[in-house]
This record gives structure tokens, C-alpha cells and sequence, in this order.
């Protein structure tokens, strides 16, 4: 072992989340953890767990009052305590439910996404209540133990019930792993909406030798597929890229080289930007179908929409916090995947995404560098006292 010795609360919680083998969706016992931390500082942490028997997703929706009550403006901490599976356990270094320092990193399956984050998100806001008690700001959690996972049954479940009772959320800070190189070097403001489909093209099937006999369903949705590959979808904006479309797997034949095919089925996805709208997406890829006169069934999955939080109240909090306590100026964005943020933006204005540096996730020997953890705990501090000191007396 070598490298770096830190020790403090915030890497002690961190540590004792990666510990717990929370693979979605088993949470493992970390909302327990986190809500004993929570609930001595005044939280009122209600379980709202969600899905069949066989699937049971654990939520919490932890809610601390402020001084101006109902009034004032609530700030949602957003995370997940669920994992993806470790892959072979002989290939990692250290065992990836064993909190492990080496080289001035913590390694540990979850390290960077997101154990880290809700630790450092629990201790700024015990730090920032030790010092500012009576704050205006209503300060919230909602985790989740589906987010890496299907996702029906984690934090769009736990909006489902908020937006029911009303419940107003005027800013989020989502923990994803979203820097670069060093902590707070990037935020995401936003995300790419995803929409995936199933195209399968029918045909006739037959003996290879007698093509007039059949109609091949490869050969004639190459045409189309052609068409589509060269669609200029959208132009984009300051914010997004332009829409893209791809295609990921193409099932077709019966294993024999010597039968023409009665159907290929076609899987593709669209990641768009706030220029497109599902329905015209799906309004213009059918129209090219039907340009080719082909006979094909088609079926829709709209993964999540796209959501801009664009430089306002949370935003300049979160880049001047960024810059008090790093000396960095962020860069915004959004590239990358889909987060659950894609549902709180559903039920809340403004939505930011900020966690530690990234390249680790999902990998063999995923880490965060122990130098990162303290900063993220400041950052998510200032964003609090910034947020807090803009509101009305």
C-alpha cells in the first residue's frame, strides 16, 4: 500500500457504502446507513420502495424543513446505491467489496459511481447545518437502489408520488460521475433524451436458388437503411449536439446459407436533443419506411426525454462553488448517457449533474482518488450557503 493517508468522516461513510454489495437492485442496506446519518440532523426519511417480489426497488425521500417552511425553496440531493455486477472478481486487484487505498486511490466496486457522492453529499449538509441551523432552504434527498438497472421502479416511482401530492423541488444536484480529470472540471446541465426501436421487415421466406420464388426482407430494407444512415435529424444547439442515429443489432436468416430469410429484424436508438421531439422522429423514419413500400411492424420505447437547465440560479451557484473551492472554471455540458435526471427534470426547473472524475465507472478496478473527496464535500457545502444566501429574507 502506498500513496496518500486521509482520514475523515466523509471516506469513513464512503468506505462503509462500498462495502455493502448493493448490485441493483439490492440495496444492500445503504439507505439505512445513509438515513441514520440523516435523520439526527433533522430529515424525515420515508421509505418508498417499489416493484414485484422478485424485483424489489428500495427508495428514500428524506426531507428537512426550513426555516421559511412551505415557502421556501427546496434543493433535492439525487443519487443511486445500486451497482453494476463486478464482472470476474480474479481480474480485480483487490476484492471490489473491500474498500481499498492504494496509489492515493479508493478502490471498491461503486468508488466513483456514486458511493463517493452520497457520502460527500450526507456530510456537506451535516457540515452546513453545523453552521447555518436555521437556513431557509428545505434540503432533500431522493435515492434510489434502480438506476442502474431498468429503472422503473426507483426515482421515477418516487416523482410518480411527489407530483401527486404536490410536492414543489426547485433545484437538483444529481451525483453522477461527471468530471474529467480533476473534481468539479465538468458539469452536466442537461442530457440527450434516448428512443429505441424494434423494426422488423417481412418478407417471403424460400429456397436460395429460386430468389424469384421469395422475397428477401435484407434486400429490401438495405435501401431505406441507406436513406436513413444519411439524415441530417437535426442541427442541434449551443447546448446539445445533433440528434444521432444508430443501429445496433440486425437479426436476420434462418442459420441455413441456403434459405432467403422471412423477416430481419432491425434495433436501433435515437439519442436527440431539445431541436427534435420523439413524434417527429418517429413521424420521419416511418415516412422513409413507407417511401420503400415496405411491410414492417415497428415498436417504440422512449427511454427518457431530454432535459436543459440552462445558466440560472443552480448553475451559477454550482460554477461559483466549483470555483471558491477548486479554483476551476467548469465546462458545461451534455454528452454522455441517460441519468435519472432525466425524471427529476420532470418534476423540478433545474437540474445539474456533479460527482468525481469518471473513467473508472462500471470498470474492473473502479477508484476515485482520495484527493477528490474532500473538495466534492466543499463543493456540495457552497452550493448550500450559495443557493441559501440568494433567496429572499
Amino acid at each position: 500500500m502506498s500513496g496518500i493517508s486521509i482520514v475523515s468522516d466523509t471516506l469513513t461513510l464512503a468506505e462503509q457504502l462500498i462495502a455493502l454489495p448493493s448490485v441493483t437492485p439490492d440495496d444492500a442496506g445503504c439507505l439505512p446507513l445513509i438515513a441514520s446519518h440523516l435523520e439526527p440532523l433533522g430529515f424525515h426519511c420515508e421509505r418508498m420502495d417499489s416493484g414485484p417480489d422478485d424485483f424489489r426497488v428500495s427508495n428514500l425521500w428524506a426531507l428537512r424543513m426550513g426555516s421559511q417552511g412551505e415557502a421556501g425553496k427546496t434543493l433535492v440531493f439525487a443519487g443511486h446505491t445500486d451497482v453494476v455486477p463486478t464482472g470476474p472478481e480474479a481480474e480485480w486487484t483487490s476484492p471490489p467489496f473491500l474498500p481499498t487505498h492504494r496509489d492515493g486511490k479508493l478502490y471498491g466496486r461503486g468508488a466513483s459511481d456514486m458511493k463517493t457522492s452520497l457520502a460527500t453529499m450526507v456530510m456537506a449538509v451535516r457540515d452546513y447545518l453545523a453552521e447555518t441551523p436555521d437556513t431557509p432552504l428545505n434540503i432533500a434527498f431522493l435515492l434510489t437502489s434502480d438506476e442502474e438497472g431498468p429503472a422503473n421502479d426507483g426515482t421515477v416511482a418516487v416523482c410518480k408520488v411527489l407530483r401527486e401530492r404536490g410536492t414543489r423541488l426547485d433545484y437538483c444536484v444529481v451525483g453522477e460521475p461527471t468530471s474529467v480529470e480533476h473534481t468539479g472540471d465538468m458539469i452536466k446541465n442537461g442530457r440527450r433524451g434516448t428512443m429505441s426501436g424494434k423494426l422488423t421487415v417481412h418478407g417471403l421466406q424460400g429456397h436460395i436458388a429460386y430468389p424469384q420464388l421469395a422475397k428477401n426482407p435484407i434486400h429490401l430494407v438495405a435501401p431505406a437503411l441507406a436513406e436513413l444512415v444519411g439524415i441530417t435529424w437535426d442541427q442541434g444547439n449551443a447546448f446539445f449536439p445533433p440528434t444521432s442515429w444508430q443501429i445496433s443489432n440486425i437479426h436476420g436468416g434462418t442459420g441455413a446459407s441456403n434459405v432467403i430469410p422471412g423477416t430481419v429484424v432491425i434495433d436501433f436508438n435515437f439519442r436527440f436533443c431539445t431541436e427534435s421531439s420523439p413524434e417527429s422522429l418517429q413521424q420521419r423514419l416511418e415516412a422513409v419506411l413507407n417511401k420503400h413500400a415496405l411491410a414492417y411492424t415497428l415498436q417504440w420505447v422512449i427511454g427518457g426525454l431530454p432535459f436543459l437547465t440552462e445558466p440560472g440560479d443552480l448553475v451559477t451557484a454550482v460554477q461559483q462553488a466549483i470555483r471558491d473551492e477548486t479554483g476551476i472554471e467548469t465546462q458545461l455540458s451534455t454528452s454522455g448517457g441517460t441519468s435519472d435526471g432525466r425524471f427529476i427534470a420532470q418534476l423540478c426547473p433545474q437540474v445539474i449533474e456533479l460527482g468525481p472524475p469518471n473513467a473508472s465507472i462500471h470498470k474492473i478496478d473502479e477508484h476515485v482518488g482520495l484527493t477528490d473527496i474532500e473538495p466534492l464535500t466543499g463543493i456540495y457545502r457552497r452550493i448550500l450557503t450559495n443557493l441559501a444566501a440568494a433567496q429572499p429574507a
